[in-house]
Protein backbone atom coordinates (compact mmCIF):
# COMPACT_ATOMS: atom_id res chain seq x y z
CA UNK A 1 0.00 0.00 0.00
CA UNK A 2 2.79 2.58 0.42
CA UNK A 3 2.93 3.93 -3.23
CA UNK A 4 -0.60 3.02 -4.21
CA UNK A 5 -3.23 5.23 -5.21
CA UNK A 6 -6.31 3.36 -5.16
CA UNK A 7 -9.88 4.46 -5.18
CA UNK A 8 -13.65 3.15 -4.47
CA UNK A 9 -16.89 3.82 -6.68
CA UNK A 10 -19.76 4.61 -4.90
CA UNK A 11 -23.34 5.98 -6.18
CA UNK A 12 -26.00 7.90 -4.65
CA UNK A 13 -28.15 4.75 -3.59
CA UNK A 14 -25.21 3.33 -1.52
CA UNK A 15 -24.54 7.06 0.26
CA UNK A 16 -28.50 7.47 0.97
CA UNK A 17 -28.36 3.86 2.20
CA UNK A 18 -24.68 4.69 4.71
CA UNK A 19 -27.34 7.97 5.74
CA UNK A 20 -30.23 5.52 6.90
CA UNK A 21 -28.32 2.84 8.13
CA UNK A 22 -29.92 0.44 5.40
CA UNK A 23 -28.84 -2.16 3.42
CA UNK A 24 -27.13 -2.33 0.47
CA UNK A 25 -27.44 -4.51 -3.13
CA UNK A 26 -24.45 -6.00 -4.77
CA UNK A 27 -25.10 -6.62 -8.18
CA UNK A 28 -24.29 -9.19 -10.73
CA UNK A 29 -21.34 -7.43 -13.11
CA UNK A 30 -22.98 -8.74 -16.53
CA UNK A 31 -26.88 -9.02 -15.09
CA UNK A 32 -26.92 -6.33 -13.00
CA UNK A 33 -29.20 -8.57 -10.39
CA UNK A 34 -28.43 -8.22 -6.79
CA UNK A 35 -26.73 -11.26 -5.77
CA UNK A 36 -25.97 -9.89 -1.83
CA UNK A 37 -26.82 -7.57 0.28
CA UNK A 38 -24.66 -6.09 3.01
CA UNK A 39 -25.47 -3.34 4.95
CA UNK A 40 -24.02 -0.48 4.02
CA UNK A 41 -22.49 1.60 6.92
CA UNK A 42 -20.88 -1.03 8.29
CA UNK A 43 -19.06 -1.35 4.29
CA UNK A 44 -18.39 2.39 4.57
CA UNK A 45 -16.72 2.14 7.46
CA UNK A 46 -14.63 -0.53 6.65
CA UNK A 47 -13.44 1.89 3.68
CA UNK A 48 -12.85 4.52 6.43
CA UNK A 49 -10.52 2.11 8.73
CA UNK A 50 -8.49 1.21 5.63
CA UNK A 51 -8.29 4.76 4.57
CA UNK A 52 -7.24 5.74 8.23
CA UNK A 53 -4.72 2.71 8.52
CA UNK A 54 -3.34 3.64 4.82
CA UNK A 55 -4.52 6.28 2.95
CA UNK A 56 -6.23 4.46 0.94
CA UNK A 57 -8.72 4.34 -0.78
CA UNK A 58 -10.41 7.10 -1.74
CA UNK A 59 -14.14 7.60 -2.95
CA UNK A 60 -15.25 8.54 -6.10
CA UNK A 61 -18.67 9.44 -6.58
CA UNK A 62 -19.70 7.63 -9.70
CA UNK A 63 -23.39 10.07 -10.10
CA UNK A 64 -22.13 12.79 -9.55
CA UNK A 65 -19.40 12.16 -12.17
CA UNK A 66 -21.68 10.67 -15.05
CA UNK A 67 -23.80 13.98 -14.18
CA UNK A 68 -21.45 16.27 -15.60
CA UNK A 69 -20.27 14.09 -18.22
CA UNK A 70 -20.45 15.42 -21.63
CA UNK A 71 -20.33 12.81 -23.98
CA UNK A 72 -22.75 9.84 -21.98
CA UNK A 73 -24.58 8.94 -25.63
CA UNK A 74 -20.68 6.94 -26.22
CA UNK A 75 -20.50 5.95 -23.34
CA UNK A 76 -20.45 5.96 -19.20
CA UNK A 77 -17.84 7.37 -17.13
CA UNK A 78 -16.54 4.33 -15.24
CA UNK A 79 -12.87 5.05 -14.09
CA UNK A 80 -10.34 7.30 -13.43
CA UNK A 81 -6.57 7.72 -13.65
CA UNK A 82 -4.78 7.17 -10.26
CA UNK A 83 -4.97 10.87 -9.42
CA UNK A 84 -8.47 10.56 -10.03
CA UNK A 85 -8.49 14.37 -11.69
CA UNK A 86 -9.09 12.65 -15.28
CA UNK A 87 -12.33 11.30 -15.45
CA UNK A 88 -13.85 10.43 -19.02
CA UNK A 89 -14.50 7.49 -21.55
CA UNK A 90 -12.77 4.32 -21.58
CA UNK A 91 -9.57 3.88 -23.44
CA UNK A 92 -9.02 7.77 -24.01
CA UNK A 93 -6.42 10.13 -22.19
CA UNK A 94 -5.86 13.81 -21.74
CA UNK A 95 -3.36 16.64 -22.30
CA UNK A 96 -2.29 18.16 -18.95
CA UNK A 97 -0.88 21.78 -19.01
CA UNK A 98 -0.74 24.40 -15.62
CA UNK A 99 -0.38 28.04 -15.21
CA UNK A 100 1.16 29.27 -12.81
CA UNK A 101 -1.19 32.07 -11.17
CA UNK A 102 1.05 33.68 -9.19
CA UNK A 103 2.44 35.47 -12.29
CA UNK A 104 -0.72 36.41 -13.09
CA UNK A 105 -0.65 38.66 -9.68
CA UNK A 106 -0.24 42.60 -10.21
CA UNK A 107 1.75 45.17 -8.60
CA UNK A 108 -1.51 46.24 -6.83
CA UNK A 109 -2.17 42.82 -5.67
CA UNK A 110 -5.10 42.18 -7.90
CA UNK A 111 -5.72 39.64 -10.12
CA UNK A 112 -4.64 40.24 -13.86
CA UNK A 113 -8.28 38.10 -15.37
CA UNK A 114 -7.98 39.92 -19.19
CA UNK A 115 -3.93 38.30 -19.06
CA UNK A 116 -5.04 35.42 -17.48
CA UNK A 117 -7.86 34.85 -20.32
CA UNK A 118 -5.71 35.27 -22.94
CA UNK A 119 -2.91 32.70 -21.82
CA UNK A 120 -5.90 30.06 -21.75
CA UNK A 121 -6.62 31.01 -25.32
CA UNK A 122 -3.62 30.20 -25.78
CA UNK A 123 -2.77 27.13 -23.41
CA UNK A 124 -5.94 25.46 -25.02
CA UNK A 125 -4.93 25.90 -29.17
CA UNK A 126 -1.49 24.60 -28.50
CA UNK A 127 -3.24 21.42 -26.77
CA UNK A 128 -5.34 20.90 -29.35
CA UNK A 129 -2.87 21.10 -31.72
CA UNK A 130 -0.72 18.48 -30.15
CA UNK A 131 -3.41 15.94 -30.16
CA UNK A 132 -2.80 15.82 -34.19
CA UNK A 133 1.11 14.67 -33.92
CA UNK A 134 1.10 12.71 -30.11
CA UNK A 135 1.51 8.99 -29.82
CA UNK A 136 -0.46 6.87 -27.32
CA UNK A 137 0.32 3.74 -26.31
CA UNK A 138 -2.75 1.42 -27.98
CA UNK A 139 -4.30 2.13 -30.75
CA UNK A 140 -8.10 2.35 -29.14
CA UNK A 141 -6.36 5.12 -27.03
CA UNK A 142 -5.28 6.78 -29.89
CA UNK A 143 -8.81 6.68 -32.02
CA UNK A 144 -10.91 7.62 -28.60
CA UNK A 145 -8.69 10.66 -27.85
CA UNK A 146 -8.53 12.50 -31.24
CA UNK A 147 -12.04 11.42 -31.77
CA UNK A 148 -13.27 13.84 -28.35
CA UNK A 149 -9.46 15.78 -28.06
CA UNK A 150 -9.61 15.85 -24.02
CA UNK A 151 -7.90 18.57 -22.50
CA UNK A 152 -6.76 19.54 -19.03
CA UNK A 153 -5.96 22.97 -18.31
CA UNK A 154 -5.20 23.25 -14.49
CA UNK A 155 -3.21 25.86 -12.41
CA UNK A 156 -0.70 25.74 -9.67
CA UNK A 157 0.31 28.19 -6.92
CA UNK A 158 -3.43 29.11 -5.87
CA UNK A 159 -2.12 28.80 -2.17
CA UNK A 160 0.48 31.20 -3.21
CA UNK A 161 -2.12 33.07 -4.39
CA UNK A 162 -4.39 33.64 -1.83
CA UNK A 163 -1.84 34.35 0.87
CA UNK A 164 0.42 37.08 -1.29
CA UNK A 165 -3.84 38.53 -1.75
CA UNK A 166 -4.05 38.55 2.11
CA UNK A 167 -7.29 36.06 2.05
CA UNK A 168 -7.19 32.43 4.17
CA UNK A 169 -7.39 29.57 2.09
CA UNK A 170 -10.20 28.25 4.48
CA UNK A 171 -12.19 31.46 4.21
CA UNK A 172 -15.32 32.64 2.06
CA UNK A 173 -13.00 35.18 0.12
CA UNK A 174 -10.49 32.86 -0.42
CA UNK A 175 -12.86 29.78 -1.73
CA UNK A 176 -14.67 32.82 -3.86
CA UNK A 177 -11.49 34.03 -5.34
CA UNK A 178 -10.19 30.52 -6.46
CA UNK A 179 -14.23 29.44 -7.56
CA UNK A 180 -13.97 32.36 -9.79
CA UNK A 181 -10.54 32.17 -11.66
CA UNK A 182 -11.50 28.33 -11.64
CA UNK A 183 -14.77 29.23 -13.64
CA UNK A 184 -12.67 31.78 -15.96
CA UNK A 185 -10.28 29.49 -16.85
CA UNK A 186 -13.00 26.42 -17.74
CA UNK A 187 -15.26 29.43 -19.64
CA UNK A 188 -12.42 30.89 -21.59
CA UNK A 189 -10.91 27.46 -22.31
CA UNK A 190 -14.69 26.68 -23.91
CA UNK A 191 -14.84 29.30 -25.49
CA UNK A 192 -12.08 29.19 -27.34
CA UNK A 193 -12.75 25.42 -27.90
CA UNK A 194 -16.12 26.34 -29.68
CA UNK A 195 -13.93 29.21 -31.70
CA UNK A 196 -11.74 26.19 -32.90
CA UNK A 197 -14.51 24.22 -33.67
CA UNK A 198 -15.92 26.84 -36.07
CA UNK A 199 -12.58 26.90 -38.09
CA UNK A 200 -11.51 23.42 -37.96
CA UNK A 201 -14.97 21.72 -36.80
CA UNK A 202 -16.42 20.38 -33.61
CA UNK A 203 -14.85 17.08 -32.30
CA UNK A 204 -15.80 13.71 -34.24
CA UNK A 205 -17.99 12.35 -31.62
CA UNK A 206 -20.02 15.95 -30.58
CA UNK A 207 -23.09 15.78 -32.85
CA UNK A 208 -23.98 12.50 -31.07
CA UNK A 209 -23.17 14.05 -27.90
CA UNK A 210 -24.43 17.53 -29.26
CA UNK A 211 -27.44 18.01 -26.21
CA UNK A 212 -25.35 16.43 -23.29
CA UNK A 213 -22.52 18.56 -23.93
CA UNK A 214 -24.43 21.51 -24.02
CA UNK A 215 -26.45 20.92 -21.06
CA UNK A 216 -23.63 20.52 -19.09
CA UNK A 217 -22.27 23.96 -20.45
CA UNK A 218 -25.58 24.96 -19.16
CA UNK A 219 -24.60 23.41 -15.69
CA UNK A 220 -21.49 25.56 -15.66
CA UNK A 221 -22.76 28.85 -16.19
CA UNK A 222 -25.35 28.16 -13.83
CA UNK A 223 -23.16 27.83 -11.29
CA UNK A 224 -20.98 30.77 -12.28
CA UNK A 225 -24.20 32.46 -12.07
CA UNK A 226 -24.67 32.29 -8.09
CA UNK A 227 -21.07 32.41 -6.84
CA UNK A 228 -20.63 35.25 -4.19
CA UNK A 229 -17.72 37.74 -4.29
CA UNK A 230 -16.03 39.41 -1.84
CA UNK A 231 -13.59 42.22 -3.68
CA UNK A 232 -13.14 44.42 -6.32
CA UNK A 233 -10.68 42.32 -7.65
CA UNK A 234 -12.82 38.96 -7.64
CA UNK A 235 -15.78 40.70 -8.91
CA UNK A 236 -13.33 41.35 -11.99
CA UNK A 237 -12.97 37.69 -12.45
CA UNK A 238 -16.05 36.89 -12.12
CA UNK A 239 -17.37 39.62 -14.81
CA UNK A 240 -15.44 38.22 -17.35
CA UNK A 241 -16.01 34.61 -16.41
CA UNK A 242 -19.71 35.20 -16.48
CA UNK A 243 -18.64 36.61 -19.93
CA UNK A 244 -16.94 34.06 -21.15
CA UNK A 245 -19.94 31.18 -20.38
CA UNK A 246 -22.59 33.35 -22.48
CA UNK A 247 -19.93 33.38 -25.46
CA UNK A 248 -19.77 29.73 -24.72
CA UNK A 249 -23.46 29.12 -24.87
CA UNK A 250 -23.83 31.42 -28.16
CA UNK A 251 -20.62 29.40 -29.62
CA UNK A 252 -21.60 26.43 -29.09
CA UNK A 253 -24.88 26.64 -29.97
CA UNK A 254 -23.13 28.35 -33.78
CA UNK A 255 -20.18 25.80 -33.89
CA UNK A 256 -20.32 22.65 -31.67
CA UNK A 257 -16.80 22.52 -29.75
CA UNK A 258 -13.72 20.86 -30.76
CA UNK A 259 -13.06 19.50 -27.43
CA UNK A 260 -14.94 16.95 -25.14
CA UNK A 261 -13.23 18.46 -21.91
CA UNK A 262 -11.27 21.01 -21.07
CA UNK A 263 -9.90 21.20 -17.39
CA UNK A 264 -8.94 19.45 -14.56
CA UNK A 265 -6.79 20.05 -11.68
CA UNK A 266 -3.44 17.64 -11.07
CA UNK A 267 -1.00 17.50 -8.79
CA UNK A 268 1.47 19.33 -10.61
CA UNK A 269 3.99 17.50 -7.60
CA UNK A 270 6.90 17.80 -10.70
CA UNK A 271 5.96 20.93 -12.72
CA UNK A 272 4.91 23.34 -9.86
CA UNK A 273 8.94 22.74 -8.74
CA UNK A 274 9.62 23.79 -12.52
CA UNK A 275 7.39 26.60 -12.68
CA UNK A 276 9.17 27.96 -8.97
CA UNK A 277 5.64 27.28 -7.05
CA UNK A 278 5.22 27.32 -3.96
CA UNK A 279 2.60 25.09 -3.76
CA UNK A 280 1.31 22.82 -5.70
CA UNK A 281 -2.22 22.72 -7.91
CA UNK A 282 -5.03 23.61 -5.73
CA UNK A 283 -3.32 22.66 -2.63
CA UNK A 284 -2.27 25.08 0.58
CA UNK A 285 1.29 25.39 1.49
CA UNK A 286 2.37 22.22 3.18
CA UNK A 287 4.78 24.48 5.69
CA UNK A 288 5.52 27.94 5.96
CA UNK A 289 9.31 26.60 6.36
CA UNK A 290 10.53 24.28 3.65
CA UNK A 291 14.77 22.92 3.40
CA UNK A 292 15.95 22.43 -0.13
CA UNK A 293 19.38 20.62 -0.74
CA UNK A 294 22.19 22.50 -2.25
CA UNK A 295 24.38 21.01 -5.16
CA UNK A 296 27.63 21.25 -3.13
CA UNK A 297 25.78 19.40 -0.42
CA UNK A 298 24.18 20.49 3.20
CA UNK A 299 20.73 22.38 2.62
CA UNK A 300 19.48 25.58 3.07
CA UNK A 301 15.74 26.83 5.03
CA UNK A 302 14.10 29.07 2.58
CA UNK A 303 10.85 30.70 4.43
CA UNK A 304 8.01 30.79 2.46
CA UNK A 305 8.90 33.60 -0.49
CA UNK A 306 4.78 34.92 -0.23
CA UNK A 307 5.01 35.42 3.08
CA UNK A 308 6.80 38.88 3.14
CA UNK A 309 4.43 40.24 0.23
CA UNK A 310 1.14 38.95 1.88
CA UNK A 311 2.62 40.91 5.37
CA UNK A 312 3.40 44.39 3.21
CA UNK A 313 -0.19 43.78 1.38
CA UNK A 314 -2.03 43.60 5.11
CA UNK A 315 -0.22 47.09 5.97
CA UNK A 316 2.99 45.99 7.78
CA UNK A 317 5.79 47.86 8.10
CA UNK A 318 9.53 46.82 6.28
CA UNK A 319 10.81 46.25 10.02
CA UNK A 320 7.83 44.35 11.32
CA UNK A 321 8.08 42.08 8.06
CA UNK A 322 11.06 41.56 8.73
CA UNK A 323 10.70 40.66 12.59
CA UNK A 324 8.11 38.04 11.20
CA UNK A 325 9.76 36.56 8.71
CA UNK A 326 12.43 35.59 10.86
CA UNK A 327 10.06 34.27 14.13
CA UNK A 328 8.84 31.98 11.34
CA UNK A 329 11.99 30.75 10.18
CA UNK A 330 13.05 29.98 13.50
CA UNK A 331 9.50 28.56 14.94
CA UNK A 332 7.73 27.39 11.66
CA UNK A 333 4.42 28.59 12.61
CA UNK A 334 2.58 32.71 13.16
CA UNK A 335 1.47 32.03 16.74
CA UNK A 336 2.82 34.96 19.15
CA UNK A 337 5.26 36.41 16.30
CA UNK A 338 6.21 39.90 17.01
CA UNK A 339 3.93 42.32 15.95
CA UNK A 340 1.51 40.00 13.62
CA UNK A 341 -2.90 40.47 14.40
CA UNK A 342 -4.39 37.74 15.76
CA UNK A 343 -6.66 37.85 13.00
CA UNK A 344 -4.15 37.67 10.25
CA UNK A 345 -2.81 33.86 11.25
CA UNK A 346 -5.49 32.21 9.60
CA UNK A 347 -3.65 33.63 6.51
CA UNK A 348 -0.79 32.15 7.37
CA UNK A 349 -2.89 29.01 7.86
CA UNK A 350 -0.97 25.44 6.50
CA UNK A 351 -1.80 21.75 5.34
CA UNK A 352 0.33 20.95 8.58
CA UNK A 353 1.89 22.01 11.55
CA UNK A 354 0.96 24.14 14.52
CA UNK A 355 -1.70 26.24 12.62
CA UNK A 356 -2.93 23.11 10.38
CA UNK A 357 -6.07 23.92 8.45
CA UNK A 358 -9.24 21.79 9.34
CA UNK A 359 -10.24 19.02 7.14
CA UNK A 360 -13.26 20.30 6.05
CA UNK A 361 -11.14 23.37 5.20
CA UNK A 362 -9.75 21.70 2.21
CA UNK A 363 -13.39 19.72 1.27
CA UNK A 364 -14.98 23.57 0.84
CA UNK A 365 -12.05 24.96 -1.14
CA UNK A 366 -12.57 21.85 -3.62
CA UNK A 367 -16.61 22.45 -3.26
CA UNK A 368 -15.86 26.18 -4.73
CA UNK A 369 -13.95 25.09 -7.95
CA UNK A 370 -15.49 21.65 -8.30
CA UNK A 371 -18.44 22.89 -10.60
CA UNK A 372 -16.25 24.55 -13.04
CA UNK A 373 -14.36 21.94 -14.06
CA UNK A 374 -14.78 19.02 -16.79
CA UNK A 375 -12.60 17.00 -14.74
CA UNK A 376 -12.00 16.38 -11.21
CA UNK A 377 -9.63 17.45 -8.67
CA UNK A 378 -6.46 15.85 -7.18
CA UNK A 379 -6.09 16.56 -3.96
CA UNK A 380 -5.18 15.40 -0.28
CA UNK A 381 -7.27 16.16 2.44
CA UNK A 382 -4.78 16.11 5.05
CA UNK A 383 -5.53 15.31 8.62
CA UNK A 384 -3.03 14.92 12.19
CA UNK A 385 -2.08 12.05 13.17
CA UNK A 386 -4.83 12.02 16.05
CA UNK A 387 -7.65 12.14 13.33
CA UNK A 388 -10.24 9.41 13.84
CA UNK A 389 -12.13 6.97 11.92
CA UNK A 390 -15.24 9.03 12.29
CA UNK A 391 -13.64 11.93 11.61
CA UNK A 392 -12.34 10.27 7.58
CA UNK A 393 -16.01 8.71 7.03
CA UNK A 394 -17.83 12.60 7.62
CA UNK A 395 -15.18 14.12 5.20
CA UNK A 396 -16.24 11.27 2.92
CA UNK A 397 -19.95 12.09 3.72
CA UNK A 398 -19.64 15.70 3.24
CA UNK A 399 -17.63 15.22 0.06
CA UNK A 400 -20.47 13.74 -1.26
CA UNK A 401 -23.30 16.06 -0.23
CA UNK A 402 -21.41 19.10 -1.62
CA UNK A 403 -20.97 18.14 -4.91
CA UNK A 404 -17.60 16.47 -5.22
CA UNK A 405 -16.68 13.90 -7.46
CA UNK A 406 -13.65 12.00 -5.74
CA UNK A 407 -11.99 13.22 -2.21
CA UNK A 408 -8.54 11.31 -0.94
CA UNK A 409 -7.51 11.62 2.54
CA UNK A 410 -4.11 11.17 4.05
CA UNK A 411 -3.81 11.16 8.23
CA UNK A 412 -0.16 12.24 9.10
CA UNK A 413 2.60 8.98 9.96
CA UNK A 414 0.38 6.36 8.20
CA UNK A 415 2.79 4.86 5.87
CA UNK A 416 5.58 3.60 6.44
CA UNK A 417 7.44 6.52 4.58
CA UNK A 418 5.75 9.84 3.37
CA UNK A 419 6.54 12.70 0.70
CA UNK A 420 6.60 15.65 2.80
CA UNK A 421 6.45 15.94 6.94
CA UNK A 422 6.53 19.27 9.32
CA UNK A 423 9.32 19.70 11.90
CA UNK A 424 9.84 18.26 14.86
CA UNK A 425 6.60 18.36 17.13
CA UNK A 426 4.69 20.30 14.37
CA UNK A 427 2.04 17.76 14.12
CA UNK A 428 0.49 17.83 17.44
CA UNK A 429 -0.82 21.59 16.62
CA UNK A 430 -4.14 23.09 17.44
CA UNK A 431 -6.31 21.68 14.52
CA UNK A 432 -9.74 22.00 15.91
CA UNK A 433 -10.95 18.85 14.15
CA UNK A 434 -7.67 16.45 16.02
CA UNK A 435 -8.84 14.27 19.03
CA UNK A 436 -6.82 12.64 21.60
CA UNK A 437 -8.90 9.90 21.22
CA UNK A 438 -7.59 6.59 19.44
CA UNK A 439 -9.50 5.50 16.40
CA UNK A 440 -12.17 2.21 17.13
CA UNK A 441 -10.61 0.51 14.13
CA UNK A 442 -9.12 -2.29 15.19
CA UNK A 443 -4.93 -2.08 15.44
CA UNK A 444 -3.63 -5.33 14.46
CA UNK A 445 -2.02 -7.10 16.88
CA UNK A 446 2.19 -7.73 16.20
CA UNK A 447 2.69 -11.47 17.09
CA UNK A 448 5.86 -11.90 15.66
CA UNK A 449 8.82 -9.86 14.26
CA UNK A 450 10.54 -10.62 11.12
CA UNK A 451 13.59 -8.97 10.44
CA UNK A 452 14.75 -8.65 6.72
CA UNK A 453 18.13 -9.62 6.06
CA UNK A 454 19.92 -9.00 2.62
CA UNK A 455 21.99 -11.56 1.40
CA UNK A 456 25.11 -10.77 -0.74
CA UNK A 457 25.25 -13.01 -4.01
CA UNK A 458 29.06 -13.25 -4.52
CA UNK A 459 30.67 -13.60 -7.94
CA UNK A 460 32.57 -17.17 -8.56
CA UNK A 461 36.46 -16.71 -8.52
CA UNK A 462 36.86 -17.18 -12.26
CA UNK A 463 33.91 -15.03 -14.02
CA UNK A 464 32.86 -13.70 -17.40
CA UNK A 465 33.44 -10.17 -17.81
CA UNK A 466 33.43 -7.71 -20.54
CA UNK A 467 35.92 -4.44 -21.23
CA UNK A 468 34.54 -1.30 -22.96
CA UNK A 469 36.85 1.44 -23.83
CA UNK A 470 35.18 4.51 -24.28
CA UNK A 471 35.25 8.21 -25.24
CA UNK A 472 33.05 11.06 -24.30
CA UNK A 473 33.47 14.49 -25.33
CA UNK A 474 36.84 14.42 -25.33
CA UNK A 475 37.81 11.88 -22.27
CA UNK A 476 39.04 8.58 -22.65
CA UNK A 477 38.03 5.92 -19.52
CA UNK A 478 38.07 1.74 -19.61
CA UNK A 479 34.86 -0.25 -17.88
CA UNK A 480 35.02 -3.82 -17.00
CA UNK A 481 32.07 -5.32 -15.91
CA UNK A 482 31.76 -9.12 -14.73
CA UNK A 483 28.97 -11.33 -14.57
CA UNK A 484 27.55 -14.16 -12.53
CA UNK A 485 26.86 -17.79 -14.50
CA UNK A 486 23.27 -16.64 -15.50
CA UNK A 487 24.82 -13.41 -16.85
CA UNK A 488 23.34 -11.35 -14.56
CA UNK A 489 25.73 -8.25 -14.04
CA UNK A 490 27.47 -8.50 -10.58
CA UNK A 491 30.58 -5.88 -10.32
CA UNK A 492 31.69 -2.62 -12.45
CA UNK A 493 35.53 -1.30 -12.57
CA UNK A 494 36.34 1.84 -13.95
CA UNK A 495 39.50 3.39 -14.76
CA UNK A 496 39.21 7.51 -15.67
CA UNK A 497 42.13 9.54 -14.87
CA UNK A 498 45.63 9.64 -14.03
CA UNK A 499 46.23 6.13 -10.87
CA UNK A 500 46.09 8.05 -7.63
CA UNK A 501 44.50 11.09 -8.91
CA UNK A 502 41.33 12.71 -7.18
CA UNK A 503 39.00 11.79 -10.12
CA UNK A 504 40.33 7.83 -10.36
CA UNK A 505 40.28 7.71 -6.52
CA UNK A 506 36.31 9.05 -6.87
CA UNK A 507 35.52 6.74 -9.61
CA UNK A 508 37.01 3.45 -7.74
CA UNK A 509 34.71 4.29 -4.61
CA UNK A 510 31.67 4.77 -6.75
CA UNK A 511 32.69 1.17 -8.34
CA UNK A 512 32.63 -0.66 -5.43
CA UNK A 513 29.77 1.08 -4.05
CA UNK A 514 27.52 -0.01 -7.04
CA UNK A 515 28.90 -3.03 -7.05
CA UNK A 516 28.19 -4.38 -3.72
CA UNK A 517 24.75 -2.47 -4.47
CA UNK A 518 24.06 -5.35 -7.35
CA UNK A 519 25.27 -7.90 -5.02
CA UNK A 520 22.87 -7.37 -2.59
CA UNK A 521 19.60 -7.36 -4.92
CA UNK A 522 19.61 -3.89 -6.50
CA UNK A 523 18.42 -4.27 -9.69
CA UNK A 524 20.26 -2.99 -12.75
CA UNK A 525 17.42 -1.26 -13.71
CA UNK A 526 17.34 1.19 -10.44
CA UNK A 527 20.53 2.06 -11.10
CA UNK A 528 20.31 2.96 -14.81
CA UNK A 529 16.72 4.74 -14.37
CA UNK A 530 19.10 7.15 -11.83
CA UNK A 531 22.00 7.96 -13.39
CA UNK A 532 21.10 7.80 -17.24
CA UNK A 533 20.30 11.62 -18.07
CA UNK A 534 22.91 12.97 -15.54
CA UNK A 535 24.02 16.40 -16.60
CA UNK A 536 27.94 17.53 -16.32
CA UNK A 537 30.95 17.45 -18.38
CA UNK A 538 32.49 16.01 -19.56
CA UNK A 539 29.57 15.20 -22.33
CA UNK A 540 28.71 15.56 -25.90
CA UNK A 541 30.15 13.40 -28.78
CA UNK A 542 31.00 9.37 -27.91
CA UNK A 543 33.43 7.12 -30.08
CA UNK A 544 30.46 4.32 -29.67
CA UNK A 545 27.73 3.61 -32.20
CA UNK A 546 24.52 2.44 -29.83
CA UNK A 547 25.30 5.91 -27.74
CA UNK A 548 26.41 8.55 -30.28
CA UNK A 549 25.57 11.27 -27.69
CA UNK A 550 25.83 11.23 -23.50
CA UNK A 551 25.21 14.36 -21.26
CA UNK A 552 27.40 12.67 -18.89
CA UNK A 553 30.34 9.85 -18.31
CA UNK A 554 27.64 8.60 -15.74
CA UNK A 555 24.64 8.57 -18.72
CA UNK A 556 26.93 6.83 -21.19
CA UNK A 557 27.92 4.26 -18.52
CA UNK A 558 24.67 3.23 -17.59
CA UNK A 559 23.36 3.22 -21.08
CA UNK A 560 25.94 0.96 -22.07
CA UNK A 561 25.63 -0.94 -18.76
CA UNK A 562 21.61 -1.45 -20.13
CA UNK A 563 22.56 -2.16 -23.59
CA UNK A 564 24.90 -5.01 -22.76
CA UNK A 565 23.23 -6.78 -20.21
CA UNK A 566 19.05 -5.51 -19.55
CA UNK A 567 16.67 -7.47 -22.20
CA UNK A 568 15.41 -5.27 -24.77
CA UNK A 569 11.84 -5.32 -22.89
CA UNK A 570 13.39 -3.77 -19.59
CA UNK A 571 15.63 -1.07 -21.97
CA UNK A 572 12.14 0.11 -23.74
CA UNK A 573 10.70 0.65 -21.05
CA UNK A 574 14.08 3.29 -20.01
CA UNK A 575 13.39 4.62 -23.58
CA UNK A 576 17.35 3.47 -24.50
CA UNK A 577 17.72 1.21 -27.64
CA UNK A 578 20.88 0.05 -30.11
CA UNK A 579 21.95 1.62 -33.16
CA UNK A 580 20.39 -1.44 -35.17
CA UNK A 581 16.97 -0.85 -33.46
CA UNK A 582 16.67 2.87 -34.02
CA UNK A 583 17.00 2.26 -37.61
CA UNK A 584 14.77 -0.69 -37.71
CA UNK A 585 12.45 1.47 -36.26
CA UNK A 586 12.74 4.50 -38.86
CA UNK A 587 12.69 1.75 -41.66
CA UNK A 588 9.36 0.50 -40.02
CA UNK A 589 8.03 2.13 -37.38
CA UNK A 590 8.81 -0.66 -35.10
CA UNK A 591 11.55 -1.92 -32.81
Amino acid sequence: YQNANNSVRVNDEFMRAVEDGTEFGLRARETGEVIETVDARELFTKISEAAWACADPGLQYDDTINDWHTNPETGRITASNPCSEYMSLDNSSCNLASLNLLKFLKDDDTFDAPLFAKAVDLIITAMDISICFADFPTEPIGKTTRDYRQLGIGYANLGALLMAMGLGYDSDAGRAMAGTITSLMTGQSYKRSAELAGVVGPYAGYARNADAHKRVMRKHQAANDVVRTYSVSDSQVHKLATKAWADVLKLGEKNGFRNAQASVLAPTGTIGFMMDCDTTGIEPDFSLVKFKKLVGGGSMQIVNQTIPRALRKLGYQEESVEAIVEFIAENGHVIDAPGLKTEHYEIFDTAMGARALKPMGHVRMMAACQPFLSGAISKTVNLPESATVEEIEDIYLQSWKLGLKATAVYRDNCKVGQPLSGGKGENKGTDSNASSEAPEAAEPQVIEKIVYAPTRKRLPKSRVSRTTSFTVGGAEGYMTSGAHDDGELGEVFLKLGKQGSTLAGVMDAFSIAVSIGLQYGVPLETYVSKFTNLRFEPAGLTDDPDVRMSQSIMDYIFRRLALDYLTFEDRSMLGIYSAEERQRHLETGSY
